[in-house]
């Protein structure tokens, strides 16, 4: 029987190619956009959903349990990045990050529980990034928000062994997608403090992303895990010293891999 897939933010980028990827090799998958009339087009059905809003998300998975009769596995894909010197983010806009990074995931995961629960048997992928393992200049929301998620799917996994059901991080690296065009963007200010460094790093961040990896990459590696019979805690996908740095978080002193980075972005 084939195993029903949901993806949030399954309308482009990375959610696309994994929608794509495994609805070809004889998935069920059903994507989610906020605007599913623009995409007629997709090879998967979308329904509309907004992880901000917690009704969109429960009617969103009723309607693939009346479809189906089940659910196998939910992936939280949808995701918001988010740029700026910390001190000049506006509040709403840190809060309207964490709505979407970390809050939503979490909402996802509680609608899709006991209909899992029921089955005794279930999958969540939660996608989250390299730069939730390190706290980066000017992405400094976006690390925590996404390290945070890294974190409570640790908490979650252990609280739902009784219950046969496996939850997972795959954190991504740079990878060729829009993502950029939708980022909060704090303002280059003209009298700010963080306008030279900020600039430049901005501009270096835009670069690593248009000329990222093939989000295929990543679609491969959900289908391996869907396949796995144990997932592991953590995933990461992407190049190799993006991989490394995590490693090198862990064995350098807390100095040196600051000064790493620093000279990475070149502040």
């Amino acid at each position: 029987m084939s195993k029903v897939i949901l993806i949030t933010g399954g309308s482009s980028g990375i959610g696309k190619s994994i929608g794509e990827y495994l609805t070809e090799r004889g998935f069920i998958v059903y994507g989610t956009s906020r605007n599913p009339e623009k995409y007629a087009d997709s090879k998967f059905p979308i329904l509309a959903l907004d992880v901000k809003n917690t009704n969109t998300i429960k009617q969103t998975v009723s309607t693939i349990i009346e479809n189906e009769g089940r659910l196998d596995v939910a992936i939280n894909n949808a995701g918001a990045g988010i740029t700026g010197a910390i001190e000049e983010i506006p509040e709403e806009e840190i809060k309207a990050n964490f709505d979407t990074n970390f809050f939503g995931p979490i909402n996802v995961i509680k609608a899709v529980l006991p209909q899992m629960r029921k089955q005794n048997s279930g999958l969540i992928i939660n996608i989250t990034s390299i730069a939730g393992y390190m706290g980066l200049p000017y992405r400094g929301v976006y690390s925590a928000s996404k390290g945070a998620l890294e974190l409570i799917t640790e908490a979650f996994r252990m609280e739902l062994k009784g219950f046969n059901i496996d939850m997972t991080n795959i954190a991504p690296g740079d990878f060729a997608t829009n993502i950029a065009a939708g980022r909060y963007h704090a303002p280059l200010l003209e009298n700010s403090p963080y306008k030279e460094p900020y600039g430049n790093t901005l501009e270096l961040m835009n670069t690593h992303v248009d000329s990222g990896s093939d989000p295929l990459m990543m679609a491969k590696a959900v289908y391996k895990v869907i396949n796995t019979k144990s997932p592991k805690v953590h995933y990461k996908v992407g190049e190799f010293m993006q991989k490394f740095s995590i490693a090198l978080k862990r064995i350098l002193p807390d100095k040196v891999y600051e000064k790493l980075l620093m000279n990475h972005y070149k502040l």
